[in-house]
């Protein structure tokens, strides 16, 4: 014996109310068209589809004065132009970001996100730091060539640009929210060479590292910058140095929390750099009207035409929450 909604153990069809002119269903739902076939079609709805680009992150450093041919160019005119092509930067992210069946499905990258470095005395940018996931090495080269930054910096020549493999630490305890303590900070630090006398120190000081990082409560996110091989398993990628996004009160405590890391402590690093930093919104903008006001429609059609006008696909099939 089964049991229907209302805990009963009958079904609403064998009422002795039911009239012979109003068909109902077993369960008392009236069928339109007196029983018969409802010819309608139905359209089935399908999730947006995942993107496809997981599996490598890698880093992107591009410091702005290391890349400039104009010798003349000082700090301050390098800032004006970086401002200037910000905006584009955003849009290209997050429109690489916007892969699906019907539009940019010829993506192989997604940016995961895009933050702008600025001077220790916070008056000027100095540069950006991306991370770019794809399956392929070559796909992280050719997005970040036509990165219109960098295509304004150096016309996409990106060979003076360091680009690693980061192999982020995927463990909850290094996923601390931003601005918990202060505000966050990027450390980036590479290791002295063989030459230097590094030895095993990296191996010898890893878990001190990873404790003393878990133990601060600080860290949003961390892990060692590798060689960027074409394979991810390839033996010769050896990690090279050390990437963390952590928070703290002031550039004073920031300096202090890297300089006390166990492999700092043991000389691993050959360069430290601590980067205070604006995060830019790579994510996407989206747009649905208001159902629940549908008289402040005309918001939603104004941001449409702001979409359509930055590129976005505002007929595209696939992200509904674009074209309602």
């Amino acid at each position: 014996m089964s049991f229907y909604a209302d805990s009963s153990d009958y079904k609403s069809s064998d009422s002795d109310f039911t009239s012979e002119e109003e068909k109902k269903s077993e369960f008392g739902v009236p069928l339109p068209n007196g029983g018969e076939e409802d010819e309608v079609p139905t359209d089935e709805e399908t999730p947006v589809p995942m993107s496809k680009n997981s599996g490598n992150r890698f880093l992107a450093l591009v410091y702005d004065t290391s890349l400039t041919d104009n010798e003349d160019a000082g700090p301050l005119e390098l800032h004006e132009d970086r401002i200037n092509l910000s905006e584009e930067h955003v849009m290209f992210c997050r429109k690489a970001n916007l892969y699906n069946e019907t539009f940019n499905s010829e993506s192989m990258t997604d940016v995961i996100w895009s933050n702008q470095i600025i001077s220790s005395d916070m008056q000027r940018s100095v540069g950006h730091i991306m991370c770019i996931e794809s399956t392929t090495l070559e796909h992280a080269k050719d997005l970040l060539s036509r990165d219109p930054i960098v295509q304004g910096l150096t016309g996409g020549d990106i060979s003076n640009i360091p680009l690693f493999r980061w192999r982020q630490v995927r463990d909850f305890s290094l996923r601390v929210d931003d601005g918990r303590v202060g505000v966050p900070n990027i450390f980036v630090a590479m290791d002295r060479t063989p030459e230097e006398g590094v030895g095993n120190t990296r191996e010898e000081v890893r878990e001190d590292y990873l404790e003393y990082l878990i133990r601060s409560e600080r860290v949003i996110a961390a892990g060692p910058i590798h060689f960027p091989t074409e394979f991810k398993d390839d033996p010769s990628s050896t990690a090279v140095g050390d990437f963390f996004i952590f928070n703290a009160e002031d550039r004073d405590d920031a300096i202090k929390f890297v300089e006390e890391t166990p492999s700092a402590q043991a000389g691993l690093y050959g360069s430290m750099k601590v980067h205070g930093f604006n995060a830019y919104d790579v994510t996407g903008k989206f747009v649905a009207s208001n159902l629940v006001h549908p008289q402040k429609t005309k918001n939603t059609e104004d941001m449409k035409e702001a979409l359509e006008h930055w590129g976005y696909p505002v007929n595209d099939l696939q992200t509904k929450w674009l074209n309602w």
